[in-house]
This record gives structure tokens, C-alpha cells and sequence, in this order.
């Protein structure tokens, strides 16, 4: 027997899943049309990144910083403020202390790295120590007038006489640098007399640890190698 033609019910339901499932395919194109825009954004945003300097995002957050201290500058330049005075009231008395311990175990010097580094460091160091004496200031300042502050044409460069407090801080200054010094320890000179047993310095360096961990048990094996006794 034939099949029955299918009734407008069966009809309207199938071409209802028919659009079922073009609906569903309209999506998932938009979906994948969406996923490659982002993709291609993404990617021109990580080579614009690659691009850029490696400390740019610190150097971003830094002029962020420095625009929003003008602004406050500004702010308070309108209001008649002191923008130092109305900083340190914003800070917490917790923050203070932080940074105070902070600043307490901070060590710049890391060692030596070069003789600038080193003589930037010792500079510092001894201007950290002065203590201006405003007296001694304002005398000398009545005494020479403009020509304390010299120029090319000032002759008062050679004519100034060190004061005896200043003589003693400096001869105490150099005592103490030479005693610093003289805990330093030294490298160990090179002796002529030495067995030369290295073909360079590396090898030299390789030989001496061999020896310090191994020479007591080959002590025996060199000895009768240099007699000539050895099996």
C-alpha cells in the first residue's frame, strides 16, 4: 500500500525544525564570526605590546602618578593650600611607620661594581656627614662679601684656612677609612715556586678545589708518581 501523504500537522512541525536548526546555524556563524574579530583585535593588541619598550607599563603607572599629583598641586594652588602639608595629612600613621622601617633596612651599596659606582657611594656618604655650621657661614660671608660666592674672575679660590674642628674631622674621617681598609682581605699572591700542574687559569682554579677535597687521599699516588715507584 502507499504511504500516506504527510498531514499539514507533520508539515508545519518540520519546517518548524527546519528553522529550528537554521536559527541554530545563524548563531553559531555569528558566534565564529565574533570569535575571529576578537581573535584578529587580540592580535593586533599583543604586536602593538611586543612593540612597545619592556618597563613601558611602569613608566605608564609613573605619568599617571605625576598628572594626578599636578592636578592636586593645582587643587590646592586654588585653595590657598600647601600641597606638602595636605600630602603627609592624607598619610596613615600605619604607612608612616612602614616606610620609616622601610627606609631603616634599605642598604643602596651592593658591592663593588666599577670605581664610579664606588667613589659616587664614598661622596655620598661624606656629604651625609656634613653639618653645616650657619655661624661660620655668616662670618665668612661678612668677611668676603659677593666674592664668597666665586666666579671665573674670583681670586678667593687657595686664600681659605681649614679650621682646627674641621682638621681633626678629616684626619678622624681618614683614620677610620683606614682602618675599614685594612679589614679588607687581600688576594693571595701568586708564587713563583709553585708547582705549575694547569694548562690556564681555569684549569688552575679546578685543580686547587681537587686539592682542597681530594689531596689528602691522592697524596700517597702523587708522591710515588714523582719517584717513580708508582704500579
Amino acid at each position: 500500500e502507499e504511504e500516506a501523504a504527510p498531514g499539514p500537522a507533520a508539515a508545519a512541525a518540520a519546517e518548524q525544525r527546519r528553522e529550528e536548526r537554521l536559527r541554530r546555524f545563524r548563531e553559531l556563524h555569528m558566534k565564529r564570526y565574533e570569535a575571529c574579530k576578537l581573535n584578529s583585535q587580540e592580535v593586533v593588541e599583543e604586536d602593538k605590546r611586543l612593540k612597545l619598550p619592556p618597563n613601558w607599563e611602569a613608566k605608564k603607572a609613573r605619568l599617571e602618578w605625576e598628572l594626578q599629583v599636578q592636578e592636586k598641586k593645582k587643587e590646592c594652588a586654588a585653595r590657598g593650600e600647601d600641597y606638602e602639608r595636605v600630602k603627609l595629612l592624607e598619610v596613615s600613621a600605619e604607612d608612616a611607620e612602614r616606610w620609616e622601617r622601610k627606609k631603616k633596612k634599605k642598604n643602596p651599596d651592593l658591592g663593588f661594581s666599577d670605581y664610579a659606582a664606588a667613589q659616587l657611594r664614598q661622596y655620598q656618604r661624606l656629604t651625609r656627614q656634613i653639618k653645616p655650621d650657619l655661624e661660620q657661614y655668616e662670618k665668612l660671608k661678612e668677611q668676603h662679601g659677593d666674592a664668597l660666592y666665586p666666579s671665573s674672575d674670583s681670586l678667593l679660590h687657595g686664600t681659605h684656612v681649614p679650621s682646627k674642628e674641621g682638621v681633626d674631622r678629616m684626619v678622624a674621617d681618614l683614620e677610620k677609612q683606614i682602618e675599614k681598609r685594612e679589614k679588607y682581605s687581600r688576594r693571595r699572591p701568586y708564587n713563583d715556586d709553585a708547582d705549575i700542574d694547569y694548562i690556564n687559569e681555569r684549569n688552575a682554579k679546578f685543580n686547587q678545589k681537587a686539592e682542597r677535597f681530594y689531596g689528602k687521599y691522592t697524596a700517597e699516588i702523587k708522591q710515588n708518581l714523582e719517584r717513580g715507584t708508582a704500579v
